[in-house]
């Protein structure tokens, strides 16, 4: 059992996190801006404040060993033109925030939702959906996700602490399927869907268990 601290826990990955965690016996604190509205579990404590404040997350991060965060630049929906409703670069300043309070006091361990295509793994990409998704992000809303997520990579690479990226390939809702795959970019050839129930059960056995530590592992469901 560990205290943990969880950002991004309203979000669609987010929520799973919360309740599995709680399910596992962790001491869960979240920070979340409106805790009236979530339905967590019981026995998790919530703080308003955003990680994008310092003093709210020097406040939602004492006496915690580890965090998770699952945290995304949003859109109004799904739709690559839908219009961004995160700050610029919300992701990136919310993890230099964070990095600065685990310094502060003395927390190791994080691991982050990323995507395939972020920070060096987009070198890896089939050059023809590279070159697809490329055309696509330069005619859509996608880019502020991309240049997001390139920023967190960069802030955790050039860290001291623990960390892990989880990469999810293409997120869906369906229900759990198994314990998800996952490998090094390169290594393997991933399937195309991680459902979030599973991207969510595979971020808390990486802290669990110390795996993936300074990694970037590629993760997807087996199936589906």
């Amino acid at each position: 059992m560990a205290n943990l601290l969880i950002l991004g826990g309203t979000g669609r990955t987010g929520i799973h996190v919360l309740h599995q965690a709680a399910e596992r016996g962790h001491l869960v604190r979240a920070l979340v801006r409106n805790p009236d509205t979530v339905q967590a579990p019981a026995g998790v404590e919530m703080i308003q404040g955003t990680p994008a404040s310092i003093d709210d997350l020097r406040k939602a991060a004492q006496g915690t060993q580890a965090v998770i965060s699952a945290l995304n630049n949003s859109r109004a929906s799904d739709n690559p033109w839908a219009k961004p409703v995160s700050p610029p670069m919300f992701m990136t300043d919310a993890t230099r925030n964070t990095l600065t309070v685990m310094g502060e006091q003395n927390i190791r361990r994080i691991v982050v939702t990323s995507t395939q295509g972020a920070g060096d793994d987009w070198a890896r990409i089939n050059p023809v959906i590279k070159a697809l998704t490329k055309a696509l992000i330069k005619v859509s809303h996608l880019k502020a996700s991309f240049d997001d997520h390139h920023g967190v990579d960069q802030l955790l690479r050039t860290s001291d602490v623990d960390w892990t990226l989880a990469r999810a390939v293409a997120l869906t809702d369906k229900p759990m399927s198994g314990p998800p795959r996952a490998a090094e970019a390169g290594s393997e050839r991933p399937g195309a869907q991680i459902n979030r129930a599973d991207l969510a059960r595979f971020l808390l056995d990486t802290l669990e268990k110390d795996t993936w530590i300074r990694k970037t592992p590629l993760v997807w469901n087996a199936r589906g």
